[in-house]
């Protein structure tokens, strides 16, 4: 072989042996980016899975604290409807007729006056000269005393051992509490 043979030789090889080691390398460039995209497709599916959990919570934390919060303004209200019934039986109470008012005072001194009893009328009371003059009163010793009581309606039995509040108030209390949660639900009946 000549000499030009041998230099045409090596530089054909040289040739074919960089052309295999620029394939092998652009091979395994395009297995790296494959291998990087899949990689950064697998990170971009969990970080979006990792953002609907969070903003599915975020989203149920509010909803519930909107529930609750809406439940809140419905109590508040049903409350105030039920605060406005019993402030209306409080003003039919203040505004019975004589008969109506007697009945009731008897009933209350019959139950509940004790022998010598002092009873205090509310100041907006305008039968208090009536009921002086109910049959209990005499039978039970019961004074009538001079002063007013800041009651709302009514009046309290004043007692050597106990005072008992017969109020129109506290007659009205006493049935709220028993009988509250019927009110309410035949007030606001649901379906």
């Amino acid at each position: 072989m000549n000499e030009q043979a041998i230099v045409d030789r090596i530089i054909s090889d040289a040739e074919n042996e960089a052309r295999a080691i620029i394939s092998e390398a652009e091979r395994k460039a395009q297995e790296t980016v494959s291998e990087a995209l899949l990689r950064a497709e697998r990170v971009k599916t969990g970080v979006k899975a990792e953002v609907k959990l969070r903003t599915d919570a975020v989203l149920e934390g509010k909803s519930a604290s909107a529930r609750l919060d809406c439940a809140k303004i419905l109590l508040g209200e049903k409350r105030r409807v039920i605060d406005e019934v019993y402030a209306r039986a409080l003003a039919g109470l203040n505004a019975l007729k004589e008969g109506d008012a007697l009945y009731l005072a008897s009933r209350l001194l019959e139950e509940y006056a004790e022998e010598g009893d002092e009873i205090v009328f509310a100041d907006n009371y305008k039968y208090r000269n009536a009921v002086s003059a109910l049959p209990a009163v005499k039978e039970k010793g019961l004074k009538i005393s001079s002063a007013k009581a800041d009651i709302g309606g009514g009046f309290v039995l004043v007692g050597k051992n106990c005072d008992k509040d017969v109020s129109y108030g506290a007659l009205l209390s006493a049935d709220r509490e028993e009988k509250q949660a019927d009110i309410a639900q035949s007030i606001f009946i649901t379906g």
